[in-house]
Formats: structure tokens, sequence, C-alpha cells
């Protein structure tokens, strides 16, 4: 029994270290940091920090992230020059502290088209649109969107 259990962690862990990691940056309606990690072929897992420019002042700190799971609409990029289209289903949250502090909690979907310069190196473009649900000051429910132009470059 040891030996089985063993044996799937020491599994585990291989294909998670298999698993090609990304980082990189985008501008847009805000700037973010993420690390991309990848689930198979056409699909990953990226993890986002954001700070939305509209949200920053010098009387509150506004800390956001995100999680989103991305997945390619056609996994032979080849077809379409290059460009590889993809769409994605996420949660993004948000904390605003100071003046009117509040938490947010945004449902989005995302649709994106990426180009891989060089094999460590891609560009994208995408936009996201959902539902923002704020607690605390300004709470209340409205339509939220997002567009951003970034990078990421694949880890060796």
């Amino acid at each position: 029994m040891k030996k089985t259990l063993f044996g799937l962690l020491a599994l585990s862990a291989l294909s998670t270290a298999a698993a090609a990691t990304s980082v990189g940056a985008s501008v847009g309606s805000g700037v973010s940091l993420h690390l991309q990690n990848d689930l198979t072929s056409s699909s990953a897992m990226r993890y986002s920090l954001n700070l939305n420019a509209t949200n920053f002042n010098f009387n509150r700190l506004s800390v956001g992230g995100s999680v989103d799971y991305l997945a390619d609409f056609n996994a032979n990029d080849a077809a379409l020059g290059g460009l590889n289209p993809y769409y994605g289903i996420g949660l993004g949250a948000e904390v605003g502290l100071g003046a009117g502090s509040s938490i947010s909690l945004t449902p989005q979907g995302t649709l994106g088209l990426r180009y891989n310069v060089t094999p460590p190196l891609s560009i994208f473009v995408e936009g996201s649109l959902g539902v923002k649900v704020t607690v605390g000051a300004g709470g209340g429910v409205a339509p939220a969107g997002n567009a951003r132009i970034g990078l990421n470059y694949r880890l060796p």
C-alpha cells in the first residue's frame, strides 16, 4: 500500500514538473503580471495579479487577481498563419482598503488571439466580459469588461 501511495505521489510530481510554465505581463484596462501553467497542449491555467488604473489613488489601495482556465479553439495554429484563437472562463477578485473599502468578485468569459513570435515568446490580445459583484463602498452588481495586449515567455 505504501509503495502504491509513493508511486502515485511521484507520478503526480513528475506530471506537474513536465507541464510547461510561462510568465508574462499585459496592459490595457489595467496592468497585470501572470503565471501560466499548461494543463495539456491546448489548455492552461493562468494566475494573475492585477492593478486597475481606474481604482488607483492615494487614499485607497486596490489589489486584485484572477484565476482563468484557457483553451485553444484550434490545436493546429499553423492553419491560421501562426495565429491561435482561444477562449476561457475565470474568476477575478479585488480588495480595496482605505477610503471606501470594498471587496469585489467578477466571474468572466475571455476571448483572445495569440501569436508565437519565437519558441519561448508569444504575444496576445484579449478581451473579457463578466459581472462585477461588489460589497462595501460603491457596492452593487454591474457589468465588467477588460481589454489587454500582452506577452508570454515560456520558461525552459
